[in-house]
């Protein structure tokens, strides 16, 4: 196995993403040009039949023709040459700078990609697909321990690794750089200076199912463990949006595989995690359902059934693969209820949620939450499902958006006290 230096693999990663996006680009044109045919097709046909069921008949079915002949070999063609012009930009782009994926304007540009059609990327293998892995500084991570070592420091010396490790996973079209919005440090460096604790911030592919995130973030967690510089004591996994769904399916695969990280496991927090599902995801589905009715309206109704996988799993918070896997009719108006899975009993399970009005029984903040996600999603509760987080392990945030959650004074000093080792000696 020939090892590339990162210099080399940055080359690499400039190539193969720029050619990538110039090929995915041009395609998605190509695509874009068959939904507008299809639309005009159905306005089309709706017009002259209706004119074809009056005495203009005789004049209106030779102008159809015609005009059928026309704009379906003009639609064709452009759709074809688009296509075509994707094949051919993606074998001629080299890149420039950076790779995409290494700069801010680029990652949250991959971050959204990823988050519509994260899961077409990942079954082509297209280097657009983010990975789970470990990012540092703007870079990924080699997973060895040489990598962690070069990112993380040593056992001792000036820079030592600590065995607190505070892992934390963003959420739908985010990267790690999400953690470090707002004013002043982020929650990784404050928890470094205050408490000692090792931020480590990961990537993924957040268009893919909630499940498959959470069984390779099982499998990178088991990895951290088992390759850090320091013997690794205390995990706490921080977990925005989307990010607190993959942490608990992550959860359930280290119990099924015994995995030797839930071990050392002691906190989970959720910040605004849709636990229960996301007004939005629902609405999505429902305008789909309702969009394919209509000749007219169905291409719009297919772009909106593209959705990635990981956006479906947020209708009711789908965490394990059986409940999307058993799923015969994944577009039909009524979704079967996700499964509710086990938290570790043993382990700390604490959650944030916001609402944009001062208090959470506004009504106001009970009907739209924190702009994203309700309350009783966040906290895991409703009339129907109870997930079994406990009331007093909760805080909510008021006058509060979804991404105020990311960097907050009031939710850090409320999650340092939480996980603090003093405490945990203390309490």
């Amino acid at each position: 196995m020939i090892e590339c230096s990162p210099d080399e693999s940055q080359d690499i990663a400039r190539r193969d993403e720029s050619r990538a996006l110039a090929h995915l680009g041009l395609i998605e044109l190509g695509n874009a040009a068959r939904g507008i045919a299809e639309m005009h097709r159905a306005i089309a046909a709706g017009v002259f039949g209706t004119l074809g069921r009056t005495p203009l008949r005789t004049w209106t079915d030779p102008t159809r023709a015609v005009h059928d002949a026309l704009s379906e070999g003009i639609y064709a063609a452009t759709a074809g040459s688009l296509e075509a012009a994707g094949g051919v930009a993606g074998s001629m782009v080299g890149g420039w700078g950076r790779p995409p994926s290494h700069t801010v304007p680029g990652a949250f540009a991959l971050a959204v990609l990823n988050g519509l059609i994260g899961d077409e990327l990942a079954a082509t293998d297209s280097p657009l697909a983010s990975l789970m892995r470990v990012w540092h500084a703007g870079r990924p991570v080699e997973p060895t321990a040489v990598g962690l070592r070069a990112a993380f420091g040593e056992p001792t010396g000036p820079r030592q690794a600590s065995g607190h490790l505070v892992v934390f996973i963003h959420g739908l079209m985010e990267t790690e750089m999400a953690w470090h919005t707002g004013e002043g440090p982020g929650y990784g460096p404050r928890l470094a200076d205050d408490i000692g604790a090792c931020p480590v911030y990961v990537r993924y592919n957040t268009g893919r199912h909630i499940s498959d995130n959470g069984h390779d973030l099982d499998r990178l967690l088991t990895a951290l463990v088992a390759l850090w510089p320091a013997p690794v004591l205390t995990i706490t996994l921080v977990g925005h949006s989307m990010g607190g769904l993959v942490l608990r399916s992550a959860c359930r695969h280290a119990s099924d595989g015994h995995s030797l990280w839930l071990r050392v496991l002691r906190h989970t927090v959720t910040l605004g995690t849709p636990h229960l599902g996301a007004p939005l995801a629902r609405g999505v589905h429902a305008a789909a359902a309702a969009l394919s009715a209509a000749p007219v309206t169905r291409p719009i109704a297919n772009l909106l059934r593209r959705r990635s996988s990981g956006v479906r799993d947020l209708h009711h918070g789908t965490v394990l693969a059986r409940d999307w896997e058993r799923n015969s009719a994944p577009d039909r108006w009524f979704q079967p209820m996700a499964t509710d899975v086990w938290l570790p009993p043993h382990v700390e399970h604490l959650y944030v949620v916001a609402t944009v009005t001062r208090s959470d029984r506004h009504l106001v903040g009970m009907i739209i939450g924190d702009g994203l996600v309700l309350s009783g999603s966040g906290s895991g509760r409703n009339r129907r499902r109870n997930i079994g987080y406990v009331v007093d392990d909760g805080l909510h945030v008021g006058r509060a958006h979804h991404l105020t959650l990311l960097n907050d004074d009031t939710v850090y000093a409320w999650m340092v006290d939480r996980i603090s080792p003093r405490r945990a000696i203390t309490g």
